[in-house]
């Protein structure tokens, strides 16, 4: 078992504070705040001890510490947690650009410690199975990719959604980490982007109740199309964009010599998951083969306390949010440079579950 800490206790933590009655592996114990207040809240509510940043970080018996900072606190966190000796799991993106995502796995390299990284939503049954029916050759051999986040913006329903049109925001960095991340663990790594971005409103109005008719200057594009050549030859396509009132688009598709499949929504855990091979009329809904079909937000930091008990590498792991991380701002300089961008970084195919395991068990 491992201990864990959290850093952050704003809206997305209450997931991860669960979890512990699901994944017993991954013990969380503590959790801090930049407001005390948050922090003693949650203590209360989930039974955790609450205490400044600073002792978390110095309580030796912490593991594994969780980073749900805000994206523009994300590095600075996630290098103190490595500095004080112990892994961390940090929410998506890794960091803000790649230099500093690069310093980030370069100081865990240094200090013989871990670094994971959000989303762990291709952990769940939905994109397991696909990974298992691609691996199988239910399409054949995939060709081409899809992948389309459209929506107006939150800022008529978060209660502060200023971050999301700052630096280290917008659609791609927001939402890109759960598309590409479905993408790079089924089809590989990514070798070449290119891409075109826009600022359709320069200025926006709040209209959730905390902080209604406050305007919100957007600093970051907020409509993204990129064009990604995948290692293995195969081409996709991708747009996220805060921009659009209505579409009728699919989540993700990938194309194969043999049929096409389409995925469910990758910042879910379940389905649908659907297959048309070729010559076949309809879409066919295929069962889901893997357990965590509800919102598992966790799951892959339990995956990386096993890792450590084993010894393997955890696969929600720092070098493919890197890479991840790589692909998003390369599609930014390519639209704002006005050229392809080839990628530095690569990554493994993280290992998929094994078919059979019981719920909260994650290795043979």
């Amino acid at each position: 078992m491992a201990k864990v800490g959290v850093i952050g206790c704003g809206n997305i933590s209450g997931i991860y504070f669960r979890s512990k009655k699901v994944f017993p592996i991954s013990d969380i114990v503590a959790c801090a705040d930049i407001i005390p207040e948050r922090a003693e809240a949650a203590a209360s509510e989930y039974g955790l001890q609450a205490m400044p940043v600073a002792d978390l970080l110095a309580d030796p018996s912490i593991d594994i510490v969780i980073n749900l900072t805000v994206p523009a606190a994300h590095a600075e966190v996630s290098m103190a947690v490595l500095d004080s000796g112990k892994s961390v799991y940090s929410e998506k993106p890794l960091a803000l650009n790649t230099r500093d995502g690069r310093a980030i796995l370069e100081r865990a390299q240094l200090k013989g410690v871990r670094v994971g990284g959000a989303p762990d939503t291709f952990l769940g049954a939905g994109l397991q199975t696909c990974r298992k029916l691609i691996d199988d050759g239910w399409i054949g051999e995939p060709v081409a990719a899809t992948a389309y986040m459209t929506n107006h913006g939150h800022e008529s329903w978060h209660p502060d959604p200023e971050f999301y049109y700052q630096t280290g925001g917008g659609p791609m960095f927001d939402m890109g980490p759960y598309y590409l991340t479905a993408l790079v663990s089924i089809l590989g790594p990514v070798s070449r982007v290119t891409g075109s971005t826009r600022i359709t409103f320069p200025e926006r109005t709040i209209t959730s109740e905390k902080k209604y008719g406050k305007k919100v200057e957007v600093e970051v594009p907020t409509h993204v199309a990129g064009v990604l050549d995948f290692a293995s030859g195969v081409i996709g396509n991708i747009i996220t964009s805060f921009d659009v009132w209505a579409a009728q688009l699919p989540f993700v598709e990938i194309y194969g010599t043999e049929g096409s499949r389409s995925l469910p929504d990758p910042n879910t855990f379940g389905g649908p998951v659907k297959v048309r091979r070729a010559g076949a009329t309809e879409w066919q809904e295929i069962p889901l083969a893997y357990h965590y079909a509800t919102n598992s937000r966790g799951l892959g930091v339990a995956d990386m306390a096993h890792a450590l008990r084993s010894g393997r590498k955890h696969r929600a792991n720092g070098e493919m949010a890197f890479h991840v991380l790589e692909i998003m701002e390369a599609v930014h300089v390519a639209s704002a440079e006005d050229r392809h961008v080839r990628l530095n970084s690569t990554c493994e195919r993280p290992a998929a579950f094994p078919l059979g395991l019981m719920p909260g068990i994650l290795d043979d």
